[in-house]
């Protein structure tokens, strides 16, 4: 194609000019790659201490509402009574956890009786939240067994496992007794046969975890379960995926995005914010796109005019002009995604005293194809305006220039 050779032969005659344009591409580029990173990073790490001990969708009983039964003709008004002694619970819950390993996005699924309790040792009593799994799961929602300081985690028959904080508050250490009275009055004497630290002080102060088998009769629960917790390879489908389950099971279920609402409205305000960053950053490069082959465009006024006065097409000098915007949108915006990737993975690199992240940089998500289509497809229109300035010239009064 000629009119390629001519736009490749415009770019090298001065290669100081097209490097400079070149490289400032690629910056822009490269600025809009870490400010994708950097945005995504921190989302992930944000979604990542929020859900990290904690179900990216919750299964529990539908609520019960107490209400007024229609009886036409009836003297006195029927109310159907919700009964607040029985504990709710999910009966069938056991073909809840096949529909649930059918789905492909469901990671992990952990059945749970929760409950509230009180850990009393001598004269000391502290309040607690009980949650009772199967000791097979035990790090299926929160992982548990990789932060125990002291004893094992260990759910056996008689076994409880707490977290430093508690055992702190009652002066309590693996393998001594301690009395578990649920709120259901029920009492026994169970074993701590593990003390953990998660760092997460709601969960090192006020919860203890035992085997689903010892809890059944604590809580009074002989074949149901109070929840089901789930973990998703993608917490992002966790709000779709509550959807589908609720009309499925019937259940009530809530992914974390609404339980944490204000932070989801943190992440699209950040996000939000970066997109405007990311225009602006394309907005600049395309304008020294245009203005660059702008200032080609007036130095070859007179090259222009010969073409065309020996019968060189409109068409063919907006060609050139055209071309040459995509090969500069396309090296710049190749050597913006390298350069930006290769930033980003040594940022990732870069760590505080504690082994943490310098800055919550995810250089996978820089969003590379789709700034380069962008960039490309932005260069090719920005090189429009100076290409039909340019195959608008008279060539008499361009030559006579």
């Amino acid at each position: 194609m000629f009119a390629l050779t001519v736009a490749r032969r415009y770019l090298f005659s001065n290669p100081s000019q097209t490097a400079l344009l070149i490289v400032g591409v690629a910056i822009g580029v490269a600025a809009f790659v870490f400010i994708t990173a950097l945005i995504q990073g921190l989302a992930l790490r944000l979604t990542d201490d929020v859900t990290g001990n904690s179900a990216h969708v919750s299964l529990e009983p539908p609520t019960r509402i107490a209400r007024v039964l229609a009886t036409p003709g009836a003297a006195t008004e029927a109310v159907a009574i919700v009964s607040t002694f029985q504990r709710r619970q999910i009966r069938s819950w056991a073909s809840t956890v096949e529909l649930l390993r059918s789905q492909p996005a469901v990671s992990a699924i952990s059945p749970q009786i929760s409950g509230s309790a009180f850990l009393v040792k001598g004269e000391a009593v502290a309040p607690i939240a009980v949650t009772a799994l199967e000791p097979s799961g035990l790090d299926a929602i929160s992982l548990i067994s990789s932060e125990i300081v002291s004893g094992t985690a260990d759910l056996s028959s008689d076994g409880i496992l707490i977290g430093v904080r508690l055992s702190e508050t009652l002066g309590l250490s693996a393998g001594q007794p301690v009395l578990l009275r649920t709120d259901r009055g029920v009492d026994r004497l169970l074993t701590v046969r593990g003390i953990f630290q998660t760092g997460v002080q709601s969960l090192d102060e006020r919860v203890a975890y035992l085997s689903i088998q010892t809890a059944r009769p604590l809580f009074l629960l002989p074949e149901g379960v109070t929840n089901i917790e789930i973990k998703l390879t993608d917490p992002s489908q966790a709000r779709a995926l509550a959807d589908f389950l609720e009309e499925a099971t019937g259940l009530r279920a809530t992914s974390w995005q609404e339980k944490n609402e204000s932070l989801e409205g943190a992440l699209t305000a950040q996000a939000q914010t970066g997109t405007l960053i990311q225009i602006f950053s394309l907005i600049s490069v395309l304008i020294g796109i245009a203005s660059a082959l702008s200032l080609s465009a007036n130095r070859r006024r007179g090259e222009i005019g010969i073409m065309r006065a020996f019968g060189v097409s409109k068409r063919f000098i907006a060609t050139v002009f055209v071309l040459q915007g995509l090969l500069i949108g396309m090296v710049g915006a190749g050597l913006g995604c390298a350069s930006g990737f290769a930033l980003c993975s040594w940022l990732a690199t870069v760590t505080n005293a504690d082994g943490a992240m310098a800055l919550p940089i995810a250089p996978n998500e820089g969003g590379y194809v789709a700034v380069f289509l962008l960039t490309t497809l932005g260069a090719v229109l920005a090189s429009v305006i100076p290409a039909r300035s340019a195959a608008a010239l008279d060539p008499l009064e361009a030559i006579q220039q």
